[in-house]
């Protein structure tokens, strides 16, 4: 059999609303998260057993790995031996807030529904997706997506728009768990526009932004110094950071050769496009 490729999209929430601790110790949620065009691949070839290789170095290939996790909860619950080498390609950055892990692990269940000739449905797939991690049954869907509960209850909506933007992320990453523990306490920064943005394609907005601004500063700075800019209609973090989303109505090129002179030369930064 020929190598299968498929294909794990990053993604970026465009409205973030934080509702509260739930009595699980999850916060409770609405987001509406999009997939964007910057992906990782799995390339998947029939082995004598399971073997997961990346070609990024640090990244754990034991069973802590959420694309082994999806492995071992698909063979649970169909009985399918899931005997594959599976080689992941990261170009999804770590710790941006872009979901990398989580679009790998629904990926391979996507990829093993086909191989193994389940045929399973989306919501089933969701279900095994869920117990990976709040977000991965967004990514089973790889489409617009409004998500509430903790992330895990999902719905498509209809999106016929193609948005384009340039995500920023400088060279650290943010820890989600500390951002939602001080969601409550956290206070906005003075100067610093936290009010909805809206286009036509809906709102845009992040909860998780001031928490993060208080404890990243760099990131407010880098919003405002965004939202100047003449090819800039929109910025916003994604998720709980670090990755910063600009919503482009210009030259992508002059603006991110700009942002890497004046604000941050380690950035990692690519256009992308929504949706």
């Amino acid at each position: 059999m020929a190598t299968h490729k498929e294909i794990a999209r990053a993604k970026v929430n465009l409205t973030l609303r934080v509702l509260g601790k739930r009595e699980d110790g999850f916060h409770a949620l609405e987001t509406r998260m999009a997939p964007v065009s910057v992906a990782d691949e799995l390339l998947i070839t029939p082995a004598d057993a399971y073997e997961l290789v990346c070609d990024v170095e640090g990244v754990p290939l034991d069973e802590t790995n959420l694309v082994t996790m999806a492995v071992r909860i698909f063979q649970r619950e169909t009985g399918k031996d899931c005997a594959y080498r599976v080689e992941l390609v990261k170009r999804i950055p770590h710790g941006a807030g872009l979901g990398g892990g989580s679009s790998d692990a629904a990926a391979m269940l996507r990829a093993l529904n086909t191989l193994e000739g389940t045929n399973l449905p989306h919501t089933a797939l969701a279900d095994m997706a869920a117990e990976i991690g709040s977000d991965v049954a967004f990514f089973v869907f790889d489409s617009v997506c409004d998500c509430v509960g903790r992330g895990e209850l999902v719905t498509p909506v209809q999106w016929d728009y193609k948005v384009d933007a340039l995500l920023l992320k400088p060279s650290f990453g943010v820890s989600t768990p500390h951002a939602y523990q001080g969601w409550q306490q956290s206070q906005e920064i003075k100067g610093i526009d936290y009010a909805p943005q809206k286009f036509e394609w809906g709102e845009f907005f992040n909860d998780l932004e001031r928490p993060v601004y208080e404890k990243h500063r760099f990131l407010p700075e880098l919003k405002m110094w965004l939202l100047e800019q003449p090819e800039v209609a929109g910025a916003l973090m994604s998720g709980s950071g670090s990755t910063m989303i600009a919503i482009l109505q210009g030259d992508a090129e002059a603006l991110k050769q700009r942002a890497l002179k004046e604000m941050d030369p380690t950035m990692w930064v690519e256009k992308v496009v929504i949706g």
